[in-house]
């Protein structure tokens, strides 16, 4: 960490894919929604949609084109039964994807739950300018994913690199072509 750097909060999305909870009972968004806000950042909106590729990606698609928004964590959908359909609705939209997330998340969950981490399919990526971000249903996956990887990666004076000052640089080559 650099001191003499100052805090930077951007915004954030929370996405929980289920059929089945709501707000009330979203523990995943309700711990993603504490974390980033005590973090010092901006929660800009936070949703529940239906296992459907369809629903997910409207919901995508509107928060990456809002200025607003600088990341989107969604929750839930990322296993391998027939409902869960996350992980293709991000992937389809990624114009980079962030390999290296899905590396570093295996390897928290190993720790936490051994070989079960292989059921995983959490994912990465950046569309439009935004972080995309697909992690596991369960809050203690969720937990890890913040305390380990993204809370040091969105956090301005996490040095040598983090994500908030490569923010303003994912669409370069649309703003060159452009002038």
């Amino acid at each position: 960490m650099k001191k003499e750097r100052e805090f930077i909060a951007i915004g954030f999305g929370v996405l929980t894919v289920s059929d089945s909870r709501d707000l009330a009972s979203d523990k995943s968004g309700a711990l993603l929604e504490k974390n980033v806000i005590e973090a010092g950042h901006r929660l800009v909106e936070r949703r529940i949609a239906k296992d459907e590729k369809v629903e997910i990606q409207k919901i995508l698609k509107l928060w990456i084109g809002a200025n607003s928004i600088d990341v989107i964590l969604t929750t839930g959908g990322t296993g391998l039964t027939g409902r869960d359909v996350t992980v293709e609705a991000h992937c389809e939209l990624y114009e980079k994807k962030i390999s290296a997330f899905e590396v570093l998340f295996a390897n928290v969950s190993m720790q936490k739950i051994g070989m079960s981490a292989i059921q995983s399919r959490a994912c990465a990526g950046v569309a439009g300018g935004t972080f995309l971000f697909a992690l596991p249903g369960s809050p203690s996956a969720c937990k890890d994913a913040w305390d380990h990887i993204l809370r040091q990666q969105f956090d301005y004076r996490n040095m040598p690199c983090n994500f908030v000052e490569i923010l303003p640089r994912l669409e370069e080559n649309k703003i060159r072509k452009k002038g």
